[in-house]
């Protein structure tokens, strides 16, 4: 019985340490541009973040951002950034592109390769209303869509020093000063 509680006892010691280490550096930057939050989800490229986003919500006919903006969709739902197109290096965009939902709203999608530029240039620009990953953004078409993708992990970005939030839910830094990512996503984004 002393040897059973004893392995029992070093498993949980164990497993407390690994736990520890594993922790480290929340809300840091790991020095390249991307937000240094462990738990947020990151992406590859374009086809990564769809499926990422068909996980929890629909996102259907991916067309890149300056080919959505010349369609008529735009003209009824346009989608976030569309005066961006030529200024995306300087926000630190690689790429944009929108999906549509199942309500039949875009979801505009952004590729960041400099995530403290564009929190930069969010900031500066009194944008908000973004879901943010690691290494990209996403700027929800429905309020419906929001709901589904509370459970997927992205984090609500805002630069907003009005920002208010019910007690329970968590705020940590982002990478600039005075812009926060938090659990709590705002009844509209």
């Amino acid at each position: 019985m002393r040897i059973k509680r004893a392995i029992t006892v070093g498993a949980l010691l164990l497993m407390s340490a690994s736990l520890t280490a594993c922790g480290g550096d929340e809300g840091n930057s790991d020095g390249d541009g991307k937000a240094g939050s462990p738990g947020l989800p990151d992406a590859a490229d374009m086809a990564s973040i769809e499926q990422f986003m068909n996980k929890y919500t629909s996102c259907t006919g991916l067309t890149p951002g300056d080919e959505y903006d010349d369609s008529a969709l735009r003209d009824k739902d346009p989608a976030w950034g569309e005066d961006l197109d030529n200024d995306l290096p300087d926000w630190g965009i690689k790429e944009r592109a929108v999906c549509r939902d199942a309500y039949h709203d875009s979801n505009t999608l952004v590729l960041v390769s400099d995530m403290k530029k564009f929190q930069a240039k969010l900031k500066a620009g009194n944008y908000s209303g973004l879901l943010a990953g690691k290494d990209f953004l996403v700027e929800p078409g429905d309020d419906q869509t929001v709901k589904e993708l509370k459970a997927s992990g992205l984090k609500y970005l805002s630069c907003d020093p009005g920002l208010h939030l019910p007690s329970g839910y968590k705020q940590e830094p982002a990478l600039v000063e005075g812009c926060v990512l938090t659990d709590y996503f705002p009844a509209e984004i």
